[in-house]
């Protein structure tokens, strides 16, 4: 019998996981000859402006959980995104990206009655280009384009494909500080195929404590639009991701929703390899 689409990416994500970590296993030593290390994008909700390199392959993978609280129901999600990049050119990339295996699970706190439900997410398709380096003052750049595609499971399914376009927008500060900003633009459609544009934005300000640690705080909406459409979103967030070698890291922040139409809290756990 075959395998269901959940339980296909469940085997899909621990062999990426176990391929980073033989790579990571590799001494340090027999990489000393790399000078350039991984950029990723994440933990933070704003995106780096660079891309992965010419050939290369790039994967960021994680576990993340929400949750929330409202009119007396509990909810938690579980989720397993992955993010795979490989670099067509020198300032170009090509991306494939998932919030992987779902699981939502809900506790009606007054009635007692408690539901479940798990799936698979829908897939994006992007393309990342770098537009330019950054300079004195002057900022460096990227933009990805996006299309999310509606082939998650029923229930976690999103409506036809949501194109969108971000550009990530980064500066290097004194003090090993940096700070970035990402505005965007979505199109999505409601439940009833009735289309809505919504905004997005995150600015982040990080700081390298040593070539290998980093940390951030960060404010984001990564969507900005009328109650009617689900709202905006916004949350506070800090995290510290840390290399192990100059083609893996490991990572992980906390979230903290700021309005009612954000989760209560997420926390998220990851782990980038590059090849």
């Amino acid at each position: 019998m075959p395998l269901s689409l959940p339980i296909r990416f469940s085997f899909i994500h621990a062999a990426v996981v176990s391929t980073g970590c033989l790579l990571c296993s590799t001494p340090v030593a027999a990489l000393a000859g790399e000078t350039d290390r991984i950029s990723t994008d994440r933990p933070d909700y704003v995106d780096s402006s660079s891309v992965v390199g010419e050939k290369h392959l790039q994967i960021e993978t994680s576990v993340q959980q929400e949750r929330n609280k409202r009119d007396g129901i509990r909810t938690r999600n579980v989720s397993t995104p992955i993010l795979m990049r490989y670099g067509i050119s020198k300032n170009g990339e090509l991306r494939i990206q998932t919030d992987g295996r779902l699981i939502n699970r809900t506790d009606d706190t007054g009635t007692g009655v408690q539901a479940s439900d798990h799936g698979a997410a829908d897939t994006a398709l992007s393309v990342k280009w770098h537009l330019a380096d950054g300079e004195d003052i002057h900022p460096s750049l990227g933009v990805i384009m996006q299309a999310d595609l509606d082939t998650g499971s029923l229930g976690f399914r999103g409506n036809g494909v949501r194109p969108s376009i971000r550009t990530p927008i980064e500066w290097e500060l004194p003090m090993q500080f940096d700070v970035g900003i990402m505005p965007g633009l979505a199109l999505d459609r409601t439940d009833a195929g009735r289309r809505f544009a919504s905004a997005s934005f995150g600015v982040v300000l990080g700081k390298a404590w040593t070539d290998n640690l980093r940390t951030f705080v960060e404010l984001s909406a990564p969507q900005i639009t009328q109650a009617r459409n689900g709202g905006t979103q916004l949350s506070f967030d800090t995290g510290i991701s840390y290399l192990l070698s100059n083609d893996c890291q490991i990572d992980t922040a906390i979230l903290r929703g700021l309005n009612k139409n954000t989760p209560d809290t997420t926390w998220t756990i990851g782990f980038s390899f590059r090849l």
